[in-house]
Parts: structure tokens; sequence; C-alpha cells
């Protein structure tokens, strides 16, 4: 498995000045960085790539969608805007060296309904998706898809929706991208549902139930690596908090108070206890 953290543990916005953390996370004993690409304008594939080459370690990338790039949304227009600023980040995703781009790709963030979604969305995001999985197939990426708690998604909550969505694409790349901060609203097993995702799983985030250190909590973390150690997994996974955040993060992240010292003290104490179970149950 590799093992790595998303940059918003240090970061809001991820540009040039924040080539730095790819040696902070080699320095932390890490495998990989997850890049976050909602600001693409101000992502810079080539030294992403060249730093990451530099301090031997493995990048990925997330995203989300919001009203302007809403796959599931009546207006083709902004559907068309969805795919293709998908494929841009597929691109860059490439360009960088990843192989893996995930995120809340199916329909736009935050997005609220007076109903629950119909057939239609779910089509309009799975044809959308497919157009994207097939041009990222080009380019060897797997697009992985993050189910997230139901206030902010309306679309795919859960590991066996969002395996439906991929059986809907149905493109050899779909992939699923599981998150325990949200798997703790959601599902009501934490080994059954990575054993849903099964061999489609692509990508971990490693979060607490409140996002804080990973083993602090009351995510069920053994029955996670015991279904992963029987998965054979050996894809990504990366924790993922949001602890140095900036001010105009904070409305979007809900953090209104420290929960961890530092992102360094939060990789360091949630990586240790990662790597513990990774012995335990994954060889």
């Amino acid at each position: 498995m590799n093992l790595g953290v998303h940059a918003y543990a240090w970061t809001p916005e991820w540009n040039n000045s924040q080539l730095g953390l790819i040696q902070r996370c080699a320095g932390l004993g890490l495998d990989l960085i997850e890049i976050p690409l909602m600001r693409l304008d101000l992502c810079d594939p080539a030294a992403i790539r060249a730093e990451c080459q530099r301090v031997g370690i493995k990048v990925c990338t997330s995203t989300v969608l919001n009203e302007k790039t809403d796959l599931t949304a009546s207006d083709p227009a902004v559907r068309k805007n969805g795919v293709t600023y998908l494929k841009d980040c597929v691109r860059a995703t490439a360009e960088m060296g990843g192989t893996t781009f995930s995120g809340v790709i199916y329909s736009a963030i935050g997005k609220k309904s007076d109903t629950r979604p119909t057939g239609r969305e779910w089509e309009y995001s799975a044809a959308g998706l497919k157009e994207v999985c097939r041009y990222a197939r080009d380019l060897g990426v797997t697009v992985g898809l993050e189910p997230v708690n139901r206030y902010e998604t309306y679309l795919v909550n859960t590991a066996e929706q969002a395996v439906r969505l991929t059986q809907m694409i149905d493109e050899p790349n779909a992939a699923v991208h599981l998150d325990t901060y949200h798997m703790n609203i959601e599902e009501k097993d934490f080994y059954q549902a990575t054993k849903t995702a099964g061999e489609r799983l692509c990508h971990y985030h490693l979060c607490e139930n409140d996002r804080g250190v990973p083993g602090t909590g009351l995510v069920d973390w053994e029955g996670i690596f015991r279904a992963l150690g029987e998965l054979n997994y050996r894809g990504n996974a990366a924790l993922e908090s949001f602890v140095e955040v900036s001010d105009n993060m904070r409305e979007a992240t809900c953090i209104w108070r420290d929960l961890a010292p530092s992102g360094d003290v939060l990789v360091k104490e949630g990586a240790k206890f990662i790597r513990s179970l990774e012995r335990k149950y994954i060889r």
C-alpha cells in the first residue's frame, strides 16, 4: 500500500510555493502526496513531477465539482463544462506522473435537492464520467469516485452506490475511492463497505471520525485493515485532515478547533498507527 497525505494537512491551496511539501512528505517517511486540483490554473504538473522524482515519492490527485461543472445539471452546457474540467484534471495528473485521479467528481459538492436523485441524474453522471474514463484510459489514469456524506452530496453516499455508478460507467478504469470520515456517517460496517468496494478500490482517505489523528477516535480501523488484507490491497491511501487551515477554508471544512497540534504531528502519529495496522494485516 502506498501511504501518503493530502496536502490540505498543511495548505489550503496548492501552487508552486508549496512544492517544499513534497520533500516534507518524503522526510516523514511517506510514499505519496495527494495534490488538490481545485485551482487547476495554479497547478504546475512539470514542477510537481520533477520534485516527486527528485525525492522519490509518488503522486495522486483529487478534486470536487461545483455548480459550474456539475455532471448532474439539467443544462447540457454545464455538464459539458464538467467533462472538460475533469479531462483537464486527468491530463494534469498524467503530466505530473500520477496514475490515480479521484474525488467528488460525479455531481456538484454541496448540491441540495428537494427530492431523491432521479434516474436521469444518475445517467447524466455516468455518461459524463464514461467520456472522462475513456480519455483517462489512454493516459494510464484510473478515475476514482468518492462517496461522501449526505450533507455534501445527494448522489453517492455509500460504497455500494459508488460501485453501482462504476457499473453504469462500464469502463475498466472506473474505480472507487473510500473515505473513513464519510463512512463513519453513512456506512453501517467499515469492514463490509471496504469489501463491497473490493477490487474496484483505488484510493482510501484515512481520517478519524472528527478528522483528527487516526487511532484516537471511533473509526473501526481493525475492520478496515482486515478487509484490506483480505483484498491484498496495493493501491493508494492518504491521511486527510484540515489542520493548518486558513480562514477562507473554515466554512468549507467546518473546522473550528484544533484537531492536532500541527500537520506534522498528525502525519507522524497517524502514519505510525496506520503502518502498524498495515504490517499486521497486509502482507
